[in-house]
């Protein structure tokens, strides 16, 4: 009975060569494990922003008090609500504006030739301000042509 097991044919290999058959398992191991890490890292630096929707008031006694809005015109200028404001004075001018407001809430609206890094100080200064939320406004049709003369013709 051993014999039969010891006689059954392979593959003929000429004399002085060996016969190389790759070995699966290890290389199976390590995809297997690459698959994990990028499964993990994918995980890892996913990053997403928390969006709020709005939900319908059911309360209409409380007064509703006019947005905030913090824009940036084309020339970099900052406005807190139509009034122009430096750099300087924005953290203290938020302070002041939000002292007696219930809703932390400031819109910020730029339009083009305002730099990312422009935007992204001024909502840095806002949540130092005690800003909890932050939102964001699309300039009219009329302001994106101010910005952008001849695009629309």
């Amino acid at each position: 009975m051993s014999a039969a097991l010891t006689d059954t044919p392979k593959a003929e290999v000429p004399k002085g060569r060996t016969m190389v058959d790759p070995n699966m398992t290890p290389m199976i191991d390590v995809l297997l494990v690459l698959l994990v890490i990028f499964i993990l890292a994918q995980q890892v630096l996913q990053r997403s922003i928390d969006v709020q929707l709005p939900v319908d008031k059911e309360d209409e006694s409380a007064p509703e008090l006019p947005p905030i809005v913090l824009e940036f015109d084309a020339s970099g200028l900052m406005f807190l609500n139509k009034t122009y404001v430096t750099e300087a004075q924005l953290p203290g001018m938020l302070e002041q504006v939000y002292r007696d407001r219930p809703a932390k809430l400031l819109f910020i609206k730029a339009i083009k030739g305002v730099t990312y890094g422009e935007v992204l100080t001024a909502m840095d200064v806002a949540r130092g301000a005690g800003i909890e939320v932050l939102g964001a406004m699309l300039p009219t049709m009329e302001e994106w042509a101010q910005a952008r003369p001849g695009e629309f013709n």
